[in-house]
């Protein structure tokens, strides 16, 4: 089950996403489609066949993203989450072999797309890692097996 929280970060990318489909791609793709179509024969017409794909894409895209921004919560910065890891924290972590990871929770929408060091707050790590301090030991479990790590650092701006 996907979580419906979202960091304001992400409600604004996917409202962008959704503007720039809606107000730009789809009206320039629009007229790519009605300009072949205006040729004739659409069975053969390559330009009619990809552009009336692409607008089918652009509108399950923009179903999807409006349906979804009325779905989700946006969670912001609060002072009081200060020194504890909550939802949109940059944590870096570290295990017993000196391997360090720096991520931040954040909403299942804002995984994917190119952000890098995002992790689900439903994740195992996500949720073995909310509500600790910095030097708070924690355990996740993985397929592999228990894994412990320890907390260095928290933050809620880039680390």
């Amino acid at each position: 089950m996907k979580t419906n929280l979202i960091t304001r970060e992400g409600f604004d990318k996917l409202k962008k996403e959704l503007d720039f489909l809606w107000r730009e791609e789809r009206p320039e793709v629009t007229k790519k489609v009605t300009w072949a179509a205006s040729l004739g024969d659409r069975s053969e017409n390559a330009d009619y066949q990809y552009n009336k794909k692409r607008l089918r894409e652009i509108d399950r895209r923009v179903r999807y993203l409006r349906k979804r921004l009325e779905q989700v919560t946006v969670v912001d910065y609060s002072p009081q989450q200060e020194g504890k890891v909550f939802f949109g924290a940059w944590v870096e972590i570290e295990n017993d072999d000196g391997d360090i990871m720096i991520f931040r929770i954040v909403g299942p929408d804002e995984i994917y797309g190119g952000s890098k060091g995002y992790i689900s707050i439903d994740s195992p790590m996500a949720r073995a890692i909310l509500k600790k301090q910095v030097d708070d030991d924690f355990a996740v479990k993985t397929p592999d097996g228990l894994k412990e790590w320890f907390v260095n650092k928290i933050s809620y701006t880039a680390i």
